[in-house]
Formats: C-alpha cells, sequence, structure tokens
C-alpha cells in the first residue's frame, strides 16, 4: 500500500468537487495490486468536508500562503511544520489539485522538500523539476470543464482511475438521519447565505421565495451557519424551519440529503447537495463560469444572467451597480425552477469522464 497525498487547499466546495480523484487514488494502480492511503491535505476551510470523501483515509490541515483569503504569513516554521508532516508520513507521491487561476508550484515545492519522489499537477508556467508528471491547462485538457473532471483528469494523468461501476459523481461518507431535527414529510431547503457578497441573492428576495413556496404547498426549511441566524430568521419568517446555527457539515448533508430540492447560490452547500444525490436550484453569480462550477452530477436549474458584465471577474463584490446578474431573478422564478425540479424536467450538469494527456516534465 502506497502513502499518496491528494492537495485541495482553497474551500469546503472545492475539497467537496475534489472527491471523485480522491476515490481513484485509493483505489491505486492495477499494477501494484492495492490500495493507496491517501492522505488529504487541505486548508481548514475545507477541513470538515475533506473528512467526509469515501478514499480519504486521513486529513492533514495546513492553510496556504497562496491561496487562502486572508492568506497566513509565509514563514520558515509554516513552511516547516507541513514539511516535517510529510517527512515522517511514509508520503512518497502527490497529486495537486487545482483551479485555473491557481498554480501547483508552491505546494510542489515544499513537497520536494519534504522528499516526495513523484508529483502530478496542472502548470501553465514551466515546471522544471517540481512536476513529474505537468498537464499543460488548454493543450492537454479543455479549460471549460466541471471543476470534478478536471480534478480527475489530473488524478487520471498520474496513473489513478475509478473502478468500474464508479460513475465519478460526488459522494460523501456517513451521512446521518436528521429526522429528529426536520420532522416527518418532504421538504424544500432554502441556503441564503453566500461566503462572498458578489454571489448573495438579496435575503428579502429568499423571504418572498420562502412564502410563495409555503404557498404553493411546499414545507420549508432554512439553513445557514452560526454567523448567519439574523439572515435565517429573516429569510425563514414566521412558519419555515429556522435552522441557522444549528448544522455542522454532516448534520447539514444529512438536511439535504432528505430534501425534495435545494435553493442555493454558487456556493459550497450547492456542491454539498449534489454529493447526496439532491437537485439544486442555484442561484449563479458568473464572476467565475458555471460550466466549471456549478453543482454536479444532478439534475440542476441554473438562475441568474451568466452573460453580466460582471462575467468572469472572481469578483467578490459585485463590481456592477444594483448586482443585476442575481437581483434580477424574481422569487416567483425561484419557485417555478423548483416545481420544475420537483416534476423530473430538469436538466442534468454533465459529467462524462474524457482522457488527458499527460507530459513529462
Amino acid at each position: 500500500m502506497g502513502h499518496v497525498l491528494v492537495a485541495r487547499l482553497d474551500s469546503m466546495g472545492d475539497v467537496l468537487l475534489a472527491g471523485p480523484a480522491v476515490r481513484a487514488v485509493a483505489r491505486g494502480r492495477d499494477r501494484d495490486g492495492g490500495p493507496n492511503h491517501v492522505v488529504m491535505l487541505c486548508g481548514r476551510q475545507g477541513e470538515a468536508a475533506a473528512g467526509m470523501l469515501p478514499g480519504a483515509a486521513e486529513v492533514y490541515t495546513w492553510d496556504s500562503a497562496w491561496i487562502m483569503n486572508p492568506a497566513p504569513k509565509m514563514t520558515g516554521p509554516h513552511a516547516d511544520r507541513l514539511i516535517e508532516y510529510v517527512r515522517n508520513s511514509r508520503i512518497t507521491e502527490a497529486v495537486i489539485l487545482t483551479s485555473f487561476h491557481q498554480s501547483p508550484l508552491p505546494l510542489a515545492l515544499l513537497l520536494r522538500l519534504a522528499g516526495v519522489e513523484r508529483i502530478t499537477g496542472a502548470s501553465t508556467d514551466y515546471a522544471g523539476s517540481l512536476l513529474d508528471v505537468r498537464l499543460k491547462p488548454g493543450e492537454d485538457f479543455p479549460e471549460d470543464q466541471p471543476e470534478a473532471e478536471r480534478a480527475l483528469g489530473i488524478a487520471e494523468a498520474a496513473g489513478f482511475r475509478l473502478p468500474d461501476g464508479d460513475d465519478g459523481k460526488l459522494q460523501l461518507n456517513h451521512v446521518p438521519d436528521v429526522t429528529d431535527l426536520v420532522g416527518d414529510g418532504p421538504y424544500v431547503v432554502v441556503h441564503p447565505g453566500a461566503a462572498v457578497p458578489a454571489r448573495a441573492w438579496p435575503p428579502l428576495h429568499h423571504a418572498a421565495a420562502v412564502e410563495l413556496l409555503e404557498g404553493a404547498g411546499y414545507r420549508v426549511v432554512v439553513t445557514g451557519g452560526p454567523g448567519e441566524k439574523s439572515l435565517t430568521a429573516t429569510v425563514a419568517g414566521p412558519s419555515a424551519l429556522d435552522l441557522g446555527g444549528r448544522t455542522d457539515l454532516p448534520t447539514l448533508a444529512g438536511v439535504m440529503a432528505g430534501a425534495e430540492a435545494v435553493v442555493t447560490g454558487n456556493t459550497g452547500p450547492g456542491h454539498l447537495a449534489a454529493a447526496v444525490g439532491t437537485p439544486v436550484a442555484c442561484l449563479f453569480s458568473p464572476v467565475v463560469p458555471a460550466v466549471r462550477w456549478a453543482p454536479y452530477g444532478v439534475p440542476l436549474e441554473l438562475l441568474g444572467d451568466q452573460n453580466a458584465p460582471c462575467r468572469m471577474t472572481r469578483a467578490r463584490v459585485c463590481p456592477v451597480p444594483g448586482h443585476p446578474c442575481l437581483d434580477s431573478v424574481s422569487p416567483e422564478e425561484v419557485v417555478a425552477a423548483v416545481e420544475r425540479l420537483m416534476s423530473g424536467v430538469s436538466s442534468f450538469s454533465t459529467h462524462v469522464s474524457t482522457r488527458r494527456k499527460a507530459r513529462n516534465r
């Protein structure tokens, strides 16, 4: 059994999208005759999600100075903590998963210093001796593909493939039964929070959608983190079930697994819903491309103007007065999207694996 590090250093949603790649690495190479012990390296924002991924035998948390926002100071002791951990963990190989705007090279340098013998990653920049297997974005694989497929392609370039019968969708371990929290009977989840303001639909729009959903006969459960209790109370109003601040990540996964549909923005909970197989009505701000970041592998309703002026800016705060990409979506449109999901007429996000070529350095 080999010890292989799989790195995804950013947020919860990014880590969830790495799940198929983690399963492929855990399976091992056919010629090795056995599975791998996968160490998942992530930042603190992705730690809880990493612990729920099938195939991740171990999770190590280390905040990256080139990806985290706000970024920790890159000091000698900070680097040494990662280097010493890797040296002491029998890790001989690493697969570095990144998005189009990220470089694997800073981490590859640290892993080389830690003695990792074989490293795979996708890099636009010349990698020199830092990568043993290098994919060139735009040449060895298309840039416009779902993020889960990009990650799986990097794992495949390293020689790891999913086993027969694995459909490549997102998966989670140990999703709890939360009937005692949500009660009996079908329901729709509305998750109004977003990690950054540019991806948020207005609270009163959410509240109006909840009222319309209840008027149409749906039971509504509103979810949010500990810092979003005021928001969830506003959105839930007098009659929806307000779970603001009452769920950790596994419990939230359980709530979403039991839902008929989830209404959320392009943020981590949308990927969590996809990981438990629940249809998503996604209020998607085009600051990042939907083809890469929409909830993956589940029935999907994509809402919002995908050609708005903020398109592809990666803005955290909306750069366009009036936030037209999302504010133009009406509560009635959200309810109609939920009804399409419930009736089974919505489209599916694609999850077709393709084979990529890898370049040696």
